[in-house]
């Protein structure tokens, strides 16, 4: 009984709180807007219909957001974890200067709130030519604190024998990045990984400042322009473009999500 109420009651309720949400933006993006502006509630729809998703990726260009996000993303969440590997692989593994002070700054960077730096990405970015363009979104999130400071943990964790019998065998830091260190770490990897996809994914402040140009787009700041085209009585055609773009996150959620307990747990490795 006691484990019940202490662990599995509120474990329910956090997935109800998940779940709901997405459950009734679902259903109400099959309903039409009579049954949805209505004083007579229903949660399940009389009329289902695929309507609002039709209207939704015709009444803007959705497929322009859609090839957008996915370019972004891509390019993007490869930039970011790359450069976390090389950089947190450089803090365990690599003797110079001021290391120590090196990772104060990137802790320091954790702590920022990302909109302390929107003006002055603003000001670079417009002066470098980058407004309404996809690498004007790329670039100013380029560096990743959180997953330097994952892996660089990870990476202290491994047994020295690894790097010490690589280093015997004549590898240098290059072989021993990508022969060794990366496969025995692709959990972690693939933690940061799906963290760095589904914040790219869902970015919204930053591509709202930078574009203003339809064909530049993402989908979330399309959302935006949908509300605009359809009003804001159009619930249905909403949660419809909504759920489309939370979609392709929860499928890439759905492959890595067995690696996400394993990478941010990870203390050790046994053989």
């Amino acid at each position: 009984m006691r484990r019940a109420v202490g662990g599995y009651l509120p474990l329910a309720l956090s997935v109800l709180m998940v779940f709901l949400p997405l459950a009734w933006m679902a259903l109400s993006s099959l309903k039409p807007a009579s049954e949805i502006i209505t004083t007579d509630l229903a949660i399940l729809p009389q009329a289902p219909t695929l309507g609002n998703y039709a209207t939704a990726m015709s009444s803007v260009p959705f497929a322009t957001f859609f090839l957008n996000s996915v370019i972004v993303t891509a390019v993007g969440s490869v930039i970011k974890v790359m450069l976390a590997i090389l950089t947190a692989y450089a803090l365990v593994f690599v003797r110079f200067p001021y290391k120590n002070a090196v990772f104060i700054v990137i802790l320091v960077a954790l702590m920022v709130p990302p909109q302390v730096s929107v003006l002055p990405n603003f000001l670079l970015i417009t002066e470098l030519g980058g407004r309404n363009t996809l690498w004007g979104i790329i670039l100013p999130g380029l560096g990743t604190a959180f997953g330097t400071f994952l892996l660089r943990q990870h990476f202290l964790t491994l047994p020295g024998a690894l790097v010490e019998a690589a280093e015997v065998d004549g590898a240098n830091h290059w072989k021993r990045l990508w022969q060794i260190i990366v496969p025995v770490s692709m959990p972690t990897i693939a933690t940061v990984g799906l963290v760095t996809i589904v914040n790219e994914w869902n970015e919204y402040i930053w591509p709202l400042i930078i574009v203003d140009d339809p064909n530049i787009m993402t989908l979330p700041v399309g959302l935006t322009l949908l509300q605009n085209s359809e009003g804001n009585a159009a619930w249905g055609v909403l949660m419809a473009g909504a759920l489309l773009v939370i979609v392709p996150v929860l499928v890439v959620f759905a492959v890595l999500q067995r690696h996400i307990v394993s990478g941010l747990t990870q203390g050790s490795v046994t053989g």
